[in-house]
């Protein structure tokens, strides 16, 4: 009787010893694959805006994500050869070794035909400049019986002759007319706009862009493209502007732009102070 109570304990022993080997390898499998997939844990993608692909490349090994350019485009705020965008977005939570697809800044712009600008206004040589691909650049008048009719298209200080190729996204000076009987414009209110609708307004009003600062909030090259005004000089609320309201056209137009919206806030409020 002692034999068949035996060989149920032995059983029931390598039954228990079965059960416990296979649980252990169950969980150092579980563990492994944890490991091996950092199963529920997500790392932030890095911004790597406005970065070179050198630079970007050495911050992506640091979680192993893997960079590919997949397009590239041309910006002239943006040196050449650094990264416009990227996918997935920065501060996307992903897992390790994932995929990044970039944007970058091209190195080389596709060259255009420089239009016959003379005897146009400056309205219509600025239309024609955009289709180009082109921005207008520093406005100089000259005395002359048409305001804003241009006389000369310079680039780089010289003359430059229509049909001329040149690369995209350069700025082309105007020099146009003005009869000192119709020789002053307004100052735009430029705050809470963006750097390029500030642009549009300054020149739409005959006026020059000086200085454009960002402050210490700006700090990556989407923040320069989401940056808004939060400061101008001359400011239109100003002394110097305030028995007339007019500026000489060509005056040139300082703004300081930010993210931060209590700065804008300010500027705003400060500005309704004066209306």
């Amino acid at each position: 009787m002692d034999k068949p109570k035996k060989k149920n304990r032995w059983f029931l022993k390598n039954l228990i010893a079965a059960a416990v080997v296979i649980t252990v390898l169950i969980l150092a499998a579980q563990l492994f694959l944890s490991i091996r997939t950092r199963h529920g844990q997500e790392i932030e993608v890095p911004d790597f805006t406005s970065k070179t692909l050198e630079e970007a490349a050495n911050m992506a090994s640091q979680s192993n994500f893997r960079l590919d350019v997949t397009d590239s485009v041309f910006m002239s705020r943006l040196p050449k050869g650094s990264i416009y965008s990227q996918k997935p977005a920065p501060g996307s939570k992903v897992k390790e070794g994932r995929r990044i697809l970039l944007t970058i800044n091209a190195t080389q712009m596709k060259k255009v035909s420089m239009p016959n600008l003379v005897g146009l206004s400056l309205r219509q040589a600025r239309t024609q400049l955009q289709e180009k691909g082109l921005i207008v650049g520093k406005l100089t008048y000259k005395e002359d019986i048409a305001t804003n009719n241009v006389l000369e298209q310079t680039y780089r200080g010289k003359k430059i002759a229509p049909g001329k190729k040149i690369e995209c996204e350069n700025r082309i000076d105007l020099v146009l007319g003005l009869d000192p009987n119709n020789s002053t414009t307004y100052i735009p209110h430029l705050i809470g706009y963006s750097y390029g609708i500030a642009f549009d307004n300054i020149i739409d009003n005959s006026l020059n862009l000086g200085k454009v600062r960002y402050d210490e909030t700006v700090k990556t090259y989407s923040d320069t493209l989401s940056a808004i005004v939060y400061f101008q000089d001359p400011d239109p609320n100003s002394e110097e502007s305030e028995e007339s309201g007019t500026v000489e056209m060509g005056t040139t137009v300082n703004i300081s732009l930010t993210v931060s919206q209590a700065k804008v806030a300010a500027a705003s409020l400060k500005e309704e102070s004066f209306d």
